[in-house]
Parts: C-alpha cells; structure tokens; sequence
C-alpha cells in the first residue's frame, strides 16, 4: 500500500516521468553499476550484438497507449466493443498481439474518438510503426519517435523499458526491422491458439496433424501424383 499522501504521490510520479523524458541513458547508467557486481561469468554474446526486438517494441508502444486512456471514455468502450472475445482485464493492461493491433489500426472509427492529445499520440504511434518498425526504416524515422515520444509524454504515458529503447538506443536498431521481426512466430502462436480451442487445450498428434495439413492447403506449391505410361 502506497503511504505517501495522493498529492505528493502524483508529483513524485511526474517528476518521474519527467526525468525519463528529459534524461537518456538513464537506465544504462544506474543498471550498469547495479549489475556489474552480479555477472559471474562473461556473456557469450555481446551487448551491442543483440538485435532490437521490434515486436515486442510495438506490443509495449500498445501497451502504454491504451493504459493511458480514461476507462470511462467512448475510445476505451470501443475497444471493448471491438475485441468482445478479449477479457477487459487484459483491454486494461493493454495487452494485444501482433494481427490485433493491425485490425484496430485499420479502424477509422477508432482516431475520432480520441480527444486532442490522444489522437496526435494515435497518429504518431501509427508513423513509427509504419515508417521505422517495418520493413521500410524512413529518413525522417528520427524525426517521427521524436514526435512519438513528446505526444507520449503530454497524454500521460510511461517511460517503459520498451520505450526506452526507442528514447534511448534509436541509433542500435537495424535499418529493415521487419526481416528480424517475430512475426512468423507470433503468427505460429495464432494459429495453434485456434486449434487449442477446437480441442479444448488437449495436445496430441491430430491437433498437429490437422494444422500440418492446414498449412499444406494454404501452400501454393502443390504434389500431383504422376502417373507412368507402359508402352506393351
């Protein structure tokens, strides 16, 4: 339980975020001495070698964009309305995947009904998806997190670890993100979450023989049996 008092509670929490905002390398420079004394061994790949986890980026982006919305305004009913198979639970946390926050960003329904600082964050949100997190890493991609970032800081949003990446390590990020994405794994994931529900959570060898042979239909390559000709 929190014994701070609401109002020196609130402007702890803004000066938090604040310095988050302002400040980079600020996890860097406390973490490093924090684990520095906790390394037994040396690492077997190097820090700099570590590829930026560009879903899991924008999974966290998600997270903190819907966790700052008002719970009672018409942008977070609709959310509900639109994943109605989604718990509110998880809607709260923010917690979507991958092909859900591809149909919500295809929604032209979903922008008008944020207010003023909440669409500008929308919008931003939506240009660095496109323009940095994809395949495609534009010019101006600095330019376009910059603006991310500022629209996250105005509508209330936290400095996660995630996005601290983004404020921080901008320059550490590979140019295509979207050939070193997991996306094929999050599409796995999908794919045999729909076969769990079909056998009710059983795993055996007909669920993965059934989605064997899905993946085999939706394959453009197909067997044909040849047949050999007998000349008598």
């Amino acid at each position: 339980m929190w014994t701070l008092p609401p109002s020196k509670y609130w402007s702890k929490i803004i000066w938090f975020a604040f310095v988050h905002f302002t400040t980079k390398n600020v996890y860097l420079k406390i973490m490093t001495e924090r684990l520095r004394n906790n390394v037994q061994n040396e690492p077997i790949v190097k820090a700099d070698d570590i590829l930026m986890p560009a879903l899991h980026i924008k999974l966290g982006l998600m997270k903190q964009f819907v966790k700052a919305l008002r719970q009672d305004s018409p942008a977070f009913e609709y959310l509900k309305r639109f994943f109605p198979k989604l718990s509110e639970a998880k809607i709260k946390a923010g917690i979507f995947v991958g092909p859900q926050i591809k149909k919500i960003m295809a929604s032209e329904e979903f922008p008008e009904l944020l207010n003023t600082h909440e669409k500008q964050a929308w919008l931003s949100l939506k240009a660095v998806i496109h323009g940095f997190l994809g395949n495609k890493k534009y010019t101006n991609y600095k330019e376009l997190v910059s603006n991310m970032l500022d629209n996250f800081k105005v509508m209330g949003c936290r400095m996660s670890l995630k996005v601290h990446m983004l404020h921080a390590h901008l320059d550490q990020f590979k140019d295509n993100l979207g050939a070193y994405s997991e996306e094929q794994g999050e599409r796995f994931h999908q794919d045999v979450m729909d076969f769990e529900q079909r056998y009710q959570g059983q795993y055996n060898e007909n669920m993965m023989g059934d989605y064997i042979w899905s993946l085999i239909r939706e394959s453009s390559y197909l067997h044909r049996r040849k047949t050999k000709i007998v000349n008598f």
